[in-house]
């Protein structure tokens, strides 16, 4: 489950950047609003350019996450070597082609080598890579990669699901395609019966 105090502290950090008067993108948004044809200083719009820079800033944030920094103090000593799975983690992210968001869940596993991870953790690693301009099959290696390196486990499995309203409300507009994409580090990768599995887990 996620944890609602990470949003609101971030959410927090983004409006006190606007209090002090640091935004930088406000005037560029209100030129494209203007540039599609519509009248920025009416009322409806006359906040939407600081809304849509919060909103950006928002989805973005995860380039300035660090890994090390989001799980320090959670790495706690294996006691098994039996596979962990944490499965439906949902994200939002912003497709870099269009950005239009895409959006889904993401399904892990590891089996420990020596350390294991809180499992709230693995929420939070999911929306580092998620929350930036982004395409899925990328995201998903991310998340593997980034799990390998800090958990040296004996191996890592992430299979993210997603729908992408790039192709849901323009181009081919089919609205009920999905894409799944995995990455297989480790036992995962080289022993079928592991991965395996681990597929059937999270069917």
């Amino acid at each position: 489950m996620r944890e609602p105090m990470m949003n609101y502290s971030l959410a927090q950090s983004i409006d006190n950047d606007f209090e002090q008067g640091e935004s930088t993108l406000d005037h560029l948004i209100a030129e494209l609003i203007t540039g599609l044809g519509e009248d920025v200083t009416r009322e409806g719009l006359i906040k939407t350019p600081q809304r849509v820079e919060r909103s950006l800033r928002f989805l973005t944030s995860g380039y300035q996450g660090d890994i090390k920094k989001i799980l320090n103090g959670a790495l706690f000593e294996a006691e098994s070597a039996e596979m962990i799975v944490v499965k439906g983690i949902e994200f939002y992210s912003l497709c870099e082609h269009h950005m239009l968001p895409f959006f889904g869940t993401a399904h892990i596993a590891y089996i420990p080598h020596r350390k294991i991870l809180g499992l709230s953790k693995f929420a939070r690693v999911v929306d580092l890579f998620a929350r930036r301009m982004q395409v899925q099959e990328r995201m998903t290696a991310q998340i593997a990669d980034a799990l390998v390196e800090v958990l040296e486990p004996a191996g890592v499995a992430v299979v993210t699901e997603a729908s992408h309203l790039c192709m849901m409300m323009r181009g081919v507009e089919k609205q009920g395609a999905t894409t799944r994409t995995s990455a297989m580090r480790g036992a995962f990768k080289s022993a079928a019966d592991t991965r395996q599995e681990f597929l059937a887990a999270i069917r």
